[in-house]
């Protein structure tokens, strides 16, 4: 059976998706079938599918330079459909920021680009020192210092509210 909901994502430790396989399990529990992909493997062909779903994680305050290229690429074809943007980073972790309005990393995003998809979403990371390298580490510690965050070398935390993903999924079942 031919998929008809598309999910592109871009993940640097794995939260993203993680996130990601917890929707396509989700949905295809509710009998909607789902294709996954990374975008480092995905072919750019979106015209098969009615939603399309771009998942993002932020590093450095970015997000994946693929995952622009691919919207700004794909802008039109995009904006003709369902298309979905959730972005997962670790300010989300905050309640005032959890929000995709007051989220500086999606308000940022979306001043960048010109794309206006269907519907956005953010959802918080996870932070997990031991996984980094060397460089990371301590360039993750600084901005959590200096965002009030955890810097603990060995703090292993999930901040994705997996109660939000979920309602993510039905609402991505209703679009």
């Amino acid at each position: 059976m031919q998929a008809n909901l598309l999910i592109i994502y871009s993940s640097v430790d794995g939260q993203t998706l993680k996130i990601c396989n917890a929707l396509t399990k989700q949905l295809n529990e509710h009998n909607q079938s789902v294709d996954l992909f990374s975008i480092d493997d995905f072919d750019g062909n979106i015209s098969p599918y009615d939603k399309i779903v771009i998942g993002a994680s932020i590093r450095y305050g970015v997000h994946n330079k693929k995952i622009i290229e691919f919207i700004n690429t794909h802008k039109e074809e995009l904006e003709a459909k369902t298309s979905i943007f959730f972005s997962v980073n670790l300010v989300a972790r905050k309640p005032e920021k959890s929000a995709p309005d007051t989220n500086p990393y999606v308000v940022k995003f979306f001043k960048t680009i010109t794309w206006k998809p269907t519907y956005v979403e953010v959802f918080a990371g996870k932070i997990d020192y031991k996984k980094y390298t060397f460089f990371d580490r301590i360039m993750i510690q600084l901005i959590m210092w200096m965002t009030h965050g955890p810097t603990n070398r060995d703090a292993e935390i999930e901040y994705t509210k997996w109660d939000r993903v979920h309602a993510f999924g039905e609402k991505l079942l209703t679009l």
